[in-house]
């Protein structure tokens, strides 16, 4: 298995982070490695979201976990490879502390993962960017 959390801190409440989790469609604003992405149904446990990587094929991640202004999870399977994305917040003074951890498992995790981080610093400095307008 192999792990990697980030954590950045932002003034803005977490109910303004929320917001744009829950405004999945939105989320190329952000995390700029997507070309596409597409909720397929409400921002829900279960619900399946469709992501277009750049220069790749789309793959389907499913939220397995949901608590409103504090906590989100995913889960992708794909070529054998699991990999699964929490999305924390925490409430810190009069700000958030934002945490993405992912863990990928399955043949190659040790290669793939580095990959699928690469750029969590980044989305999450332009996330906490747009939660402080």
């Amino acid at each position: 298995m192999w792990k990697y959390e980030h954590s950045v801190e932002t003034t803005a409440p977490a109910e303004a982070v929320w917001a744009l989790y829950a405004d999945v469609n939105g989320w190329t604003a952000w995390d700029t490695g997507m070309e596409r992405i597409e909720i397929l149904g409400p921002f829900a446990v279960g619900t399946e979201i469709e992501m277009t990587p750049e220069g790749q094929e789309p793959v389907r991640m499913r939220i397995t976990a949901l608590e409103e202004n504090a906590l989100f999870a995913d889960e992708t399977v794909v070529d054998g490879l699991t990999v699964r994305f929490v999305h924390r917040l925490d409430r810190v003074g009069a700000g958030t502390r934002v945490t993405h951890r992912v863990e990928v498992t399955g043949p190659g995790a040790e290669h793939a993962g580095p990959e699928i981080a690469s750029d969590l610093p980044e989305a999450m400095a332009a996330l906490v960017k747009l939660a402080e307008r």
